[in-house]
């Protein structure tokens, strides 16, 4: 066979073999073909569970199944160092401890600078309330604001891990923030354990009965009596424009609740005691420990109560 017969022979060879490659490939399909670049699970963000994006997103906003929006619980006060802009900025977060220890702070505004311009909230333009996380110490105080932006005033702090609060509404807002921050005191810490709930308790020879129930979820109405050796107070001064400040916070994560007093001081029917009124909404079950600040006779006395909500 001459050359030009052979090459011609292969040729066909090959076309017959490209032939058979062709249909075995159609029918079996490419081997490195591309998955499809989007299949209706993907397209439409489905997981293996069926559950698509959309579906992630609504839950996230507070959509239930039916399309409706339900409403989103809103966070405590005081669990959060920033909010709408906002930041509590202490000069220092480890203290010594001491009957006078000075501390110091900045509130700061959207911008990062110092807020200087405060509406006035019960009586004063900011509130700073220290708690020992163990909840064994507590004051409630008004600092004093620098031209410089730094808020001052001194703390007795015993060692241990204290939160700080700071309850203000600043004149460029329409409401209230309450922040928080933690602060380490240095010392040989000792925690105390939480006094059992109860509805009575004594401070500096006064007796303090606290009427009513902490409903999660509900508004709660309290309402707490000052007597003092068996008789009613009925001269109980203003402070902070009312008969009486309650700050109530949850045992474990400290959550700061809002609470309003029923009436303030010349009103017409607000009375000055025996009895103190307030308003407060507990986002869930659990032990919360009550302080109220009333004054009489010239001086500002603090009663704290142990309160249980719901049945856990």
């Amino acid at each position: 066979m001459n050359t030009a017969v052979r090459l011609g022979a292969y040729a066909i060879g090959l076309l017959a073999l490209f032939a058979v490659a062709t249909g075995v490939g159609r029918a079996v399909g490419p081997v490195d073909s591309p998955a499809p670049e989007h299949s209706d699970a993907v397209e439409h963000g489905e997981d293996a569970a069926g559950h698509g994006e959309d579906a992630a997103h609504e839950e996230e906003a507070g959509h239930s199944d039916d399309g409706h929006e339900e409403p989103v619980a809103e966070i405590p006060g005081g669990l959060m160092v920033s909010d709408q802009g906002y930041t509590l900025s202490l000069t220092r977060t480890t203290l010594p401890s001491g009957s006078s220890t000075p501390v110091s702070f900045r509130i700061l505004g959207p911008d990062g600078e110092p807020v200087t311009d405060y509406d006035v909230l019960h009586d004063k333009a900011l509130h700073l309330i220290a708690v020992r996380r163990d909840l064994s110490g507590y004051q409630h105080v008004h600092p004093e604001l620098g031209r410089d932006g730094v808020w001052r005033v001194p703390l007795s702090l015993t060692p241990g891990s204290w939160r700080v609060f700071a309850d203000f509404a600043p004149a460029a807002l329409e409401d209230n923030l309450i922040l928080g921050a933690d602060v380490s005191v240095a010392g040989n810490y000792q925690r105390r354990p939480l006094p059992p709930a109860a509805d009575v308790t004594k401070v500096d020879g006064y007796t303090v009965t606290l009427e009513g129930e902490l409903t999660p979820g509900e508004e709660s109405e309290l309402t707490l009596s000052v007597s003092r050796g068996g008789e009613p107070v009925t001269d109980l001064e203003p402070y902070l424009d009312a008969y009486g400040h309650l700050v109530a916070l949850r045992a474990g994560d400290l959550a700061y609740l809002h609470v309003h007093p029923a009436g303030e001081p010349g009103d017409g029917s607000t009375q000055p005691g025996p009895e103190v009124t307030f308003f407060t909404n507990v986002p869930s079950p659990g032990e919360y420990r009550l302080f109220l600040d009333f004054k009489h006779e010239g001086v500002v006395r603090t009663a704290a109560l142990t309160v249980r909500a719901g049945s856990s």
